[in-house]
């Protein structure tokens, strides 16, 4: 994965990580299924997949902790 591809995935929202995330997996099940009938001439696809979900799964979680403590700490300051 190139450089401007982890940018653009730290500037997508939640939905778009999830919605990502989606299509990721249903391009792995198709994938997996060529490659098991041998239709898949780029054995390196499904590893690069993977590889792919597991980077949409890092940026969507470390988001997904951001947002936690952002509202954790806005609830501190409200009850100051």
């Amino acid at each position: 994965m190139k450089k401007t591809e982890l940018d653009d995935l730290k500037t997508k929202t939640i939905d778009e990580l999830k919605r990502m995330l989606l299509d990721s997996r249903e391009a792995l099940i198709k994938a997996t299924h060529e490659a098991s009938v041998s239709e898949v001439k780029n054995t390196n696809t499904v590893k690069n997949i993977k590889k792919n979900i597991a980077r949409i799964l890092t940026f969507l979680s470390m988001k997904i902790a951001d947002a936690e403590s952002i509202s954790e700490n806005k609830e501190v300051v409200q009850n100051g």
